[in-house]
């Protein structure tokens, strides 16, 4: 096949049109081929490839004389031929680079932009220098096409993939290039061409190849210079007044805040009404005090040294979050700013502030998800090198997770503490990892704001337009070095040798503008003035505050929920048999209509139905009754992790599958009530940070919705500790945030081995707050004190009926506190493990212990052992005392809430078998499970008057065998140690 076919190929599905017999492209040197080719582009120039319409438009081919009828035509002599041949072949292979350069600089222009402002750069005033000006030639994105001398001033036509030609359909080489030049290799580079999506890369082209578009009015102009002052001037104040305190400023990306004012602005003027941004501490308290407008002096006051006026520990400035109300300037519409607290784990608030945008947009009935838009604020190297930015980006486009679209900027300080990034990330960018989601990627140079003003409003829109994340990358540098007493030039010398001899921002762009004419000297000093003004009255004003109040600080404001309510009571729990009957029945019965299910579900329903008829309940039915309940009472229930729609021990079938129809499905308590609310169960990705981080911020929004987290395995919740470490257990100490959120934790050591078998509850149970060393007056209100002074609540169920209790609880406390839940495996169908409907009717409550009953209970005198354990072994416990007729002799008891520690119930207990040893027993480890806990409150329930002892396994440094023959040995030993006592 000859070169000339090779490139005539592609054109074959549209030259159809016209009528070419299909042995004519096995000669496409023939005239007649030709001629009907030519004809073809006569009637439709879009019919043939591009390249044929170029060569054509060039006016190079002449069509043979009109044959007539009977008149013979000589053959053209060879050597014509070959003359032509050649001709076309040139001019197509010209159109054919043209059109490969075009799709070089989209594709790679990013590469060689200037983007780096410590790189040596041009004066962001010329708007019309470009790379082969400034070096003569043009850069290396296009040197592997083949370009000759001719081709310069020649003009070529411009295929439909680009926007640099405006209204013009054809332009000089020389002029094509210069304005691709313009488009992708200034001070913007941009990644978009992974984009799989022709609308979405042509909305793009439009916004930054077309000539001029990059453009500020002077209006425009005058007010990013008054943004840019605030962002520089702010850090100055600070720096003046506090030069030896840490406070992780934004030297070097001040940029920043016009950046922010941008894509805000044109958010709300797009429809927006909640921007909730997540973000570490670089920047923060600018972002602070310039976007969120906390008023100064609240901001100062955090640099003293103040007692608390409030609850709560605190935590360092750089992590506060704030909630504000107000009007957007830009467009007199109101506007509410979230900013979400984050500890020290930089991108950790990610999923968080997602989730807490997905429950936003579910309050507000924000279907088009429009209204409140997630912004986070990323470094270079966590974005990189942080596993929960990957977790957090693939919710993009997942239909129970995605927020319609996450605006991602970063601050690209082009270092991670001291590391340069070729030590810190193997991809060739920090932001490469928001690529797998298709989001389109700007680079732009923090030091030319104009290109970051534009760059920031074409993200808004983008969002708006398409729903889906986009990357703002500020490519800047850290004035400083980690914080501000850190000393750079230890490992970074060449860097910030250029750093300290550079002007900021702000001083650049007043001599751009002040050469334009857009502002004068003196106003300038005006600006600065007028805000050194105002920092100095927010600086006195701070000068006067005596206390600190954390409560300043809530990023999630519950109003009027806490109002007229009295700590010391709970509302009740039960519900009435009808609702448990009508919720039981529906859940136990097939889905309407003619929805084919599967085989070993009818019978799943059939034994359902039995236990509803029995007016009895396990595991399952006793949850669908617990959410359906509370549904009824017009409470949104949210349930998520991974495989929670079937559950991973398949006993949970809350939706369920149309075997002969393929994405068909039915959601059980959906249709439960005509007027109940939303409830939402879906499985997640194979992520426990993310997720769980998702979960915690949907839980913040709305204080009346029950958000439920579940661990397909507990020991795979050790995936998220950190969230559990410096969010959940201590979010109400730190920020005074309080959070209702519950994680069930699947926990027994009859799993699969060491990592399906241990919830490790110990951890939970070592980041409680309460004292071990102080017991609490016994008041008539002991319960509800202990639950609102705790951080949060730990316990292991081991009936329907207490589960019903203590999930209703959680919301028909007056207050909100996490609830960490080990739920079972063997016990979801154990037939001992079941609760009558009588037990969740109105007066029954949540048991913090269940006493020990039958014969030990009547009497108590002649028991000689007094068992307390958590959870499914009472059942092996309770199994054998019965077997072994040891029942009168040994009491079991119960203690379901392990914290708070029910320590009056525990004496109460204690007094009644006052003749009994007393032992804790448990199937973990001794360095695991709840002994370690256990042990210091006992003795100080006890007062030191009896003696506590263990019986369970040995310590361990696996939480479990996964050796059969090994577990049931230390099953046995286990099982022979509970039964023995001294006579």
């Amino acid at each position: 096949m000859s070169r000339l076919a090779r490139y005539i190929g592609p054109s074959r599905r549209n030259f159809s049109k016209a009528s070419v017999n299909e042995n004519s492209f096995l000669n496409p040197s023939s005239s007649q081929y030709l001629e009907e080719m030519y004809n073809a582009w006569l009637r439709d120039p879009n019919s043939v490839h591009v390249s044929w319409d170029a060569y054509f438009r060039t006016g190079a081919y002449h069509r043979p004389p009109t044959l007539e009828p009977g008149y013979s035509h000589q053959p053209v002599p060879k050597q014509t031929v070959q003359s032509v041949t050649d001709t076309n072949l040139s001019t197509t292979e010209e159109h054919l680079s043209v059109q490969a350069i075009i799709r070089s600089y989209q594709v790679r222009g990013h590469l060689v932009a200037r983007t780096n402002p410590l790189q040596d750069m041009f004066d962001i005033n010329d708007w019309n220098t470009t790379l082969s000006d400034k070096f003569g030639s043009p850069p290396e994105v296009i040197r592997y096409h083949k370009i000759n001398e001719t081709m310069w001033n020649k003009p070529y036509i411009l295929p439909p993939s680009t926007r640099i030609g405006d209204k013009q359909r054809s332009l000089p080489l020389k002029e094509i290039i210069k304005r691709l030049e313009l488009a992708y290799c200034r001070h913007i580079g941009i990644e978009y061409m992974h984009i799989n999506n022709v609308e979405e890369c042509n909305w793009i082209r439009e916004r930054f190849e077309v000539p001029g578009v990059i453009k500020l009015s002077k209006h425009e102009k005058r007010s990013l210079l008054s943004r840019l002052a605030r962002g520089v001037l702010f850090e100055a104040f600070l720096q003046k007044k506090w030069s030896s305190e840490k406070r992780f400023g934004v030297e070097g990306c001040e940029v920043l805040i016009p950046c922010m004012k941008s894509i805000i602005d044109t958010s709300v003027q797009l429809g927006a009404e909640m921007i909730v941004i997540g973000m570490a501490h670089r920047g923060r308290l600018n972002i602070l005090a310039n976007i969120c407008r906390k008023p100064l002096e609240k901001i100062f006051a955090q640099f003293q040294t103040l007692e608390p006026e409030d609850e709560g520990s605190g935590d360092v400035k750089y992590h506060l979050g704030v909630y504000s109300e107000g009007e957007n300037k830009y467009t007199n519409k109101p506007l509410k700013i979230v900013l979400v607290a984050n500890p020290s784990h930089l991108e950790q608030v990610n999923p968080v502030c997602e989730g807490r945008v997905r429950a936003e947009q579910f309050s507000l009935k924000d279907v088009e998800q429009k209204k409140v838009i997630p912004i986070l604020i990323h470094g270079d190297a966590s974005l990189s090198g942080e596993g929960v930015c990957y977790e957090t980006i693939h919710f993009a486009e997942l239909p129970n997770f995605k927020t319609g679209g996450t605006i991602h900027v970063v601050i690209n300080n082009q270092i991670g503490f001291t590391t340069d990034p070729r030590y810190s990330r193997s991809s060739p960018y920090c932001t490469d990892v928001a690529r797998v989601v298709n989001a389109p990627i700007f680079h732009v140079n923090s030091d030319d704001p104009e290109s970051v003003v534009y760059v920031s409003k074409t993200a808004a829109e983008w969002r708006s337009q398409f729903k889906k994340d986009v990357v703002v990358d500020l490519v800047c540098y850290r004035k400083h070095g980690h914080n501000e007493m850190d000393e750079p030039m230890f490992t970074q010398p060449i860097m910030y040798t250029k750093i300290k001899a550079m002007k900021n921002v702000w001083e650049k762009y007043c001599e751009a503008t002040k050469q334009q004419g857009i502002v004068t000297e003196e106003e300038i000093l005006k600006y600065k003035k007028d805000y050194e003004e105002v920092c100095e009255n927010g600086f006195k004003k701070a000068s006067q505050e005596t206390t600190v109040r954390f409560s300043d600080w809530i990023d999630a404001p519950w109003k009027n929920f806490f109002k007229n309510k009295d700590v010391t009571k709970c509302e009740p729990t039960g519900v009435t048999e009808d609702v448990l009957q009508h919720i039981a029945t529906k859940f136990s019965s097939p889905p309407p209509g003619d929805f084919v299910i599967h085989k070993s579900l009818q019978r799943i329903f059939n034994q359902r139905m039995e236990l509803v008829q029995s007016k009895k309940c396990d595991w399952a039915l006793g949850e669908a009754l617990t959410f359906g309940s509370l549904l009824k009472e017009g409470i949104h229930v949210r349930l998520s992790g991974e495989d929670v729609e079937r559950g991973t021990f398949s006993h949970r079938h809350h939706v369920v599958h149309h075997q002969t129809k393929d994405a068909v499905r039915y959601t059980y308590l959906q249709d439960l009530f005509p007027d109940q609310a939303k409830y939402v169960v879906c499985n997640s990705p194979i992520s426990e940070y993310g997720v769980l981080g998702f979960e915690h911020g949907y839980s913040m929004a709305n204080p009346n919705s029950l958000v439920i987290w579940e661990a397909q395995f507990g020991d795979f919740a050790n995936n998220a500790q950190t969230m559990f470490d410096t969010m959940i257990a201590s979010g109400q100490s730190k920020w005074i945030r309080q959070c209702g959120m519950v994680c069930l934790l699947p926990h027994g050591l009859e799993g699969q081995g060491p990592e399906h078998s241990s919830a490790r509850v110990e951890r939970y149970l070592e980041l409680t707050s309460d004292d071990p060393d102080y017991l609490p007056p016994n008041t008539p209100t002991f319960a509800m004190n202990q639950l609102n002074d705790i951080n949060w609540i730990v316990a292991n169920c081991t009936t329907p009926a207490n589960y019903f209790h203590i999930i209703r609880r959680q919301i028909k406390l007056p207050f909100r506190k996490p609830l960490i839940l080990l739920t079972p495996k063997s016990l979801l169908r154990h037939t001992e493990a079941r609760s009558s409907f009588s037990e969740m009717v109105e007066g029954t409550e949540f048991q913090r212990i269940i006493p020990s009953q039958g014969r030990s209970s009547e009497d108590p005198d002649n028991v000689k052992k007094l068992v307390f354990c958590s959870g499914k072994v009472y059942y092996d416990f309770a199994k054998t005392v019965q077997e072994k007729n040891l029942d009168h002799h040994i009491a079991i008891t119960r203690i379901e809430q392990m914290c708070p520690f029910p320590y009056d119930l525990i004496i109460e207990e204690c007094n009644k078998y006052k003749n009994a040893q007393i032992v804790w027993g448990q199937e973990e480890h001794k360095n695991s499970g709840c002994w370690t806990y256990m042990q210091p409150r006992f003795e100080t329930a006890l007062k030191g008057t009896r003696l506590i002892t263990y019986v369970g396994r040995p310590p361990s440094a696996s939480t479990a065998s996964g050796n059969k023959i090994q577990y049931q040995r230390e099953y046995e030993n286990l099982i022979n140690d509970i039964i023995k006592y001294s006579e």
